[in-house]
């Protein structure tokens, strides 16, 4: 039964790395990774290149400063996380059975999949391939049990492919410390002459056991390639999170633009090595508060609220896994809400779902993508919520109106308010199969069409002036009519009331008239606000 390891090295510098290098080129630099609260700082990783430049772990800060051609980073465990997670990602497109071994070694199952991905050594190389996409170095091994995988990637570098019964020989050249042995062990390995994994094997085990009892038996099994366990699956997680700690905090929409873009990039690839996709998109931004503003702000009684996060919510109309429409989608909601202070840290969570499937019909015209749907929307919002400097911004924020709610669509209220309805952010919906027309059999009577009436509502009602006689509408005067217009006929009224119980109590009374106007008869519904007393013109009869 064949396993697969994947194996970070240096993966402290990896995770930091991972999500910046297109932003600075890292990898390409070296670089220390430092862990501690001042004034104990230490090199905690380092690259090969730092390594070859004098960088080592257990360094003080001080000392790793003496290299200015080195990078020096502070640890981020959230992005340790997130490049754990990854991998668990990379793994799981392969196999459902993956073990999270370590922060930075997963170990998956390759049994039964040689039928779907080819032989082992072709899903070694594309699991090493896949490991790049997610923008990690990795070394992958593969042999018959997951102890001796393991022990090889941490071992060799690139991609190995160990045949079964060849573990002893392939692993014999590699140093004990990929057996992770206590120092003691260590230290009387060493004393006897034994450095390698071949030396280990050689030693009789009657006199290993009488010394280093059941522990030193353990260690030359795993020297030998013999072990055999059963791997624990690590449970699929139903959120992706990616997240950057900045060295210097960002004040710029542009310059946080381009983070985002490679945090959302990360975040698709996650998701496409899932076949998901998300209709949720969270962003957390830690800020940098200036304790001296925020000071002359409270000493200065001034309304200003100050908080260390800014949170978004972007909330799709269905499951999508563009990061480009992602972006952009931030850019217009970080241009209508901006943080107040500075962006230290930046973290992006994606609800998974299940990526949608839709199949147009041939005879159907082709409607907008919902993407570019949801895009539109965006920039409408965007431009609706940046009415401030005008008036009409004015009179909507005196009638109480969030203008971001006059974007959506349209969606009726639980209460009998006539024509009350509230705007929802958009939902693609699925439409109903249409059933086929039956065929009118011969002798059926068919059907007469009915003769409906079309109601074009004005929104706002219109203002309108009415004569009363008899306590009924006689005459109006319509908006841009500069005589009265006679009602012929008229039906009603009908009296409705409402939500007596809040601030939000209506009471009207309707009337349907037939207004005569030049040579023709137009149909009207009017109605008469009993708390104010005013009447309205709602709408027209077709």
């Amino acid at each position: 039964m064949p396993f697969a390891c994947i194996y970070v090295p240096d993966f402290p510098v990896q995770a930091v790395v991972r999500n910046c290098d297109a932003i600075t080129g890292l990898r390409e630099k070296p670089v220390a990774v430092l862990e501690g609260t001042p004034p104990i700082v230490t090199v905690i990783a380092a690259n090969e290149k730092a390594r070859n430049a004098g960088i080592a772990a257990g360094m003080t800060k001080l000392q790793a400063e003496a290299c200015p051609q080195v990078t020096l980073l502070r640890r981020s465990l959230a992005q340790e996380e997130s490049a754990h997670a990854a991998l668990l990602d990379c793994g799981q497109t392969f196999s459902p059975r993956v073990e999270s071994t370590a922060p930075d070694t997963v170990i998956v199952d390759l049994h039964g999949l040689e039928q779907l991905f080819g032989p082992v050594q072709s899903i070694a190389c594309e699991l090493s391939r896949h490991t790049a996409g997610m923008g990690l170095e990795a070394n992958v091994a593969v042999a018959s049990n997951p102890d001796a995988a393991m022990h090889a990637a941490l071992g060799f570098p690139g991609t190995t492919v160990i045949p079964q019964g060849k573990e002893a020989e392939r692993l014999g050249c590699l140093p004990i410390d990929v057996l992770g042995v206590s120092e003691e062990i260590l230290e009387t390995l060493d004393r006897w002459g034994v450095r390698d994994l071949r030396s280990l094997a050689a030693l009789p085990s009657l006199a290993l056991s009488e010394r280093l009892g059941q522990e030193g038996l353990r260690l030359q099994a795993l020297a030998l390639g013999k072990t055999s366990r059963t791997i624990v699956s690590a449970e699929a997680q139903l959120y992706f999170e990616e997240s950057m700690e900045l060295e210097d905090a960002v004040d710029l929409l542009e310059p946080l633009a381009f983070i985002l873009s490679r945090l959302l990039e990360q975040l698709c690839t996650r998701l496409a090595a899932r076949a998901l996709s998300t209709n949720e998109l969270r962003m957390r931004l830690k800020l940098e508060v200036n304790e001296e503003v925020q000071r002359a702000v409270v000493s200065s009684q001034k309304s200003v609220v100050s908080k260390d996060f800014h949170e978004r919510v972007i909330r799709l109309p269905v499951p999508m896994r563009d990061g480009k429409v992602f972006l952009k989608l931030l850019q217009l909601d970080l241009q209508s809400s901006p943080p107040s202070w500075p962006v230290k840290k930046i973290t992006l969570i994606a609800e998974s779902a299940r990526a949608r499937a839709a199949q147009g019909g041939l005879f159907v015209p082709a409607s907008p993508e919902p993407e570019r749907m949801e895009l539109t929307l965006a920039r409408i919002r965007n431009v609706v919520q940046g009415l401030g400097k005008k008036s009409s911004r004015q009179k909507l924020e005196s009638a109480n109106v969030n203008v971001a709610e006059r974007v959506g669509s349209p969606v009726l209220v639980d209460t009998h308010r006539p024509d009350a309805f509230l705007m929802r952010h958009f939902t693609a919906a699925v439409e109903p199969t249409q059933p086929r027309a039956l065929r009118l059999r011969s002798g059926q009577a068919k059907t007469v069409p009915q003769v409906t009436t079309a109601v074009r509502m004005f929104r706002p009602a219109l203002p309108v002036k009415v004569e009363l006689r008899n306590g009924a509408p006689s005459r109006l005067l319509l908006n841009g009519s500069r005589a009265f217009a006679e009602v012929v006929a008229l039906a009603g009224p009908w009296r409705n009331s409402g939500e007596w119980w809040g601030d939000q109590a209506w009471s009207r009374e309707e009337w349907d008239v037939a207004v005569r106007r030049a040579d023709d008869v137009m149909f009207y519904r009017v109605y008469r606000d009993l708390n104010s007393g005013e009447w309205f013109l709602e709408g027209s009869y077709d």
